[in-house]
């Protein structure tokens, strides 16, 4: 716990009310969304500009105490759990202004505090669209989506936060501010700064503000749900979309476990006796090209051996399907006390393949496992229903995630499309990587952080040897 005094300091930079420092207080950012043990830090700060977000960083960096950054804390790899109880918890809460919306540029500028859903919306009123859509963003934060590179749906065709991001101002771990990117179109001018800080989980600086692209909204678009009675079927068919070089904005599937989970809790009509359903969405800018891909799409899944097709005729019934699946993991999250969502991706060439994989996984360490996910761009969502507290079926867990990792690799995917990698997956990344790339980024880490405070044991721990 921080002395008194360091704490009085805080209070008087920020205020006593954005500074927490009771038990309770603290016990609430002592967690993210990953299955891992909690970490109670030393207190929290909240401050509401950018300026005092920089001076706080300053003064832990001079006091030398390591600090974790956090928005909403939606995500799921421990990248917002504080390293050690001496940690300090900057929360970006407060700094959750919309600073412009340019419909001529088609940009917005925005504090890290922004909720996507909230900047979705504004971009929306004024006739833009910003695309990225992770399934938390009715909360998580803009400035999270940058360090973690969140996806979601519409991944597939519009891409990932990074696509985004035209330009960053972040201050260091000295405090000191730090501009990259721009408000144009082309921009070359310095190191990709801004593109070293997506993804990079709160290691290397932190964000203060950014610049993100809109682009116009699609004009048209037609929305179906297809049932298959054996999930290869499912998986082929979205192989066939792709080799049909037809990119819908969404691809989308779930399993048959998800399938009754989802619909015992929204009610919404799900087909109970499929094996796997795909959700598609084709959108664009004119009607006949929506209208010939959609019958593209249509022909591919009857090809694959689809056994019923639904196609939404109205914007509401459209809604009803994407509002199914957003809620397969709050829904499956019920099911069991702990639940493990995992991102394992591959080409969407090897998804038949992973989906094979998953599901005898699962037979193997007799598992509960609901799959669900972006089938369209390879990135998977097994989630493991379970009980931690059950030492035996933990640990087959703790197996069968390792085998389904190994597997992605081996197919030539990634242990993480979007959730990242924290300390939940650490351990892997040698695997999918190399030795020397281990190094580099330690060697980075360790230039640009020399007293290693920021995020310390994240992503590539600061605190290893070479």
């Amino acid at each position: 716990m921080a002395n008194s005094a360091l704490i009085k300091e805080f209070e008087e930079m920020l205020g006593k009310d954005n500074v927490f420092s009771s038990e309770a207080d603290r016990r609430t950012y002592a967690y993210d969304a990953a299955v891992l043990n909690p970490v109670v830090p030393a207190f929290v700060v909240r401050p509401t500009s950018k300026e005092l977000l920089a001076k706080c960083v300053t003064k832990l960096y001079e006091e030398g105490i390591p600090m974790t950054v956090r928005g909403s804390g939606t995500n799921l790899s421990g990248g917002t759990i504080p390293d050690t109880s001496d940690t300090v918890v900057i929360l970006t809460s407060a700094l959750n202004r919309i600073l412009e919306i340019n419909t001529n540029d088609l940009y917005a500028v925005v504090e890290p505090g922004v909720v996507t859903a909230d900047l979705a919306a504004a971009v929306a009123a004024k006739g833009l669209f910003y695309p990225p859509d992770p399934g938390s963003m009715s909360v998580s934060s803009i400035g999270g989506n940058i360090m973690e590179n969140a996806g979601g749906l519409r991944g597939l065709k519009y891409g990932v936060t990074k696509d985004y991001v035209m330009g960053v101002e972040f201050v260091d771990a000295t405090g000191a501010t730090v501009k990259s990117g721009s408000r144009t179109v082309k921009c070359v001018t310095g190191y990709n700064l801004a593109g070293m800080l997506v993804q990079s989980e709160g290691t290397l600086g932190v964000l203060t503000e950014s610049i993100m692209k809109l682009v116009p909204p699609p004009r048209a678009s037609k929305a179906c749900l297809a049932e298959f009675d054996h999930i290869q079927k499912a998986a082929e068919a979205v192989a066939g979309i792709i080799a049909e070089h037809i990119l819908p904005c969404t691809l989308e599937f779930l399993d048959n476990n998800t399938i009754c989970k989802v619909d015992d809790f929204t009610h919404v009509g799900l087909p109970r006796k499929a094996a796997a359903i795909l959700l598609i969405e084709v959108d664009g800018g004119h009607e006949a090209q929506v209208a010939d891909e959609a019958e593209a799409v249509l022909r591919v899944l009857k090809e694959n051996g689809a056994t019923s097709i639904t196609v939404a005729k109205t914007a509401e019934e459209k809604d009803k399907l994407w509002f199914a699946r957003r809620q397969a993991l709050p829904v499956l999250a019920r099911v069991k006390p702990t639940t493990v969502l995992e991102d394992a991706t591959v080409p969407r060439s090897q998804i038949p393949a992973m989906m094979k994989a998953i599901t005898e996984i699962a037979t193997k360490y007799r598992l509960d496992v609901g799959t669900f996910g972006h089938a369209g761009d390879g990135n998977l969502h097994p989630t493991f229903l379970c009980d931690k507290r059950d030492k035996d079926e933990f640990s087959r867990v703790e197996l069968a995630i390792d085998e389904m990792f190994d597997t992605a690799i081996k197919l030539g995917g990634t242990l993480s499309g979007e959730h990242g990698i924290g300390t939940a997956k650490a351990k892997w990344l040698e695997k999918e990587t190399s030795r020397g790339t281990i190094l580099f980024s330690r060697r980075l880490r360790k230039a640009l952080d020399p007293k290693g405070l920021l995020n310390p044991t994240k992503q590539v721990s600061i605190m290893g040897g070479e």
